[in-house]
């Protein structure tokens, strides 16, 4: 069952935090959140999974930036969230939706405890102008039964900024993530 928005509003402290928390984004059945003023794009040609790949940071200024098609964008919201005893999701905005702006490209599904900021996945089916702050995804919250183990990730939980991928750290679980890191900007790797 999804919460409905009255019951998102009682549940906001026992269960959900949403924070900032604005009335006017409370939906029949959901929360809009918004997009934080920052952006982060890979700087590889070919992205590895095996590997941190390099990436940049661009700001959205006030007045909009434009999305180029085929490239994707991280992005975060501006809200944070927590959930216990619920299992959070997100989903673009229909009206975000209809200029042909994808938020997430497969991670709109979260996990019962997670903590943090949403990281966005935004690709672009044609040049759109987007803008800090503005309402870009709505997170909804299904109901859990059963027995349950809470999210506790030492990858992506209680986040303070947007996440690019951390695959390599589950597919090299011996190899120091400092070291990939130092790999990955053509460091030598220390030896002790």
């Amino acid at each position: 069952m999804i919460l409905s928005g009255h019951q998102i509003r009682e549940r906001l402290g026992e269960g959900i935090v949403i924070d900032p928390f604005d009335e006017r984004h409370l939906n029949p059945n959901s929360y809009n959140l918004t997009l934080h003023d920052e952006l982060m794009v890979y700087e590889e040609v070919v992205l590895d999974m095996k590997s941190a790949n390099r990436v940049r940071r661009i700001e959205i200024p006030a007045d909009g930036l434009v999305l180029s098609p085929n490239q994707l964008y991280l992005g975060r919201t501006a809200e944070r969230t927590e959930t216990h005893d619920l299992v959070p999701m997100i989903e673009g905005r229909s009206s975000v939706g209809r200029l042909g702006l994808f938020v997430h490209v497969t991670a709109g599904f979260g996990d019962v405890g997670f903590c943090g900021f949403w990281t966005l996945e935004m690709f672009a089916v044609q040049p759109v102008r987007i803008y800090p702050g503005v309402p870009i995804c709505q997170i909804f919250y299904h109901e859990l039964t059963g027995e349950y183990t809470a999210y506790d990730s030492d990858k992506y939980q209680n986040n303070r900024d947007i996440q690019p991928s951390l695959l390599f750290k589950e597919l090299n679980p011996k190899e120091d993530a400092g070291d990939q890191l130092k790999l990955n900007f053509g460091l030598e790797r220390s030896h002790s």
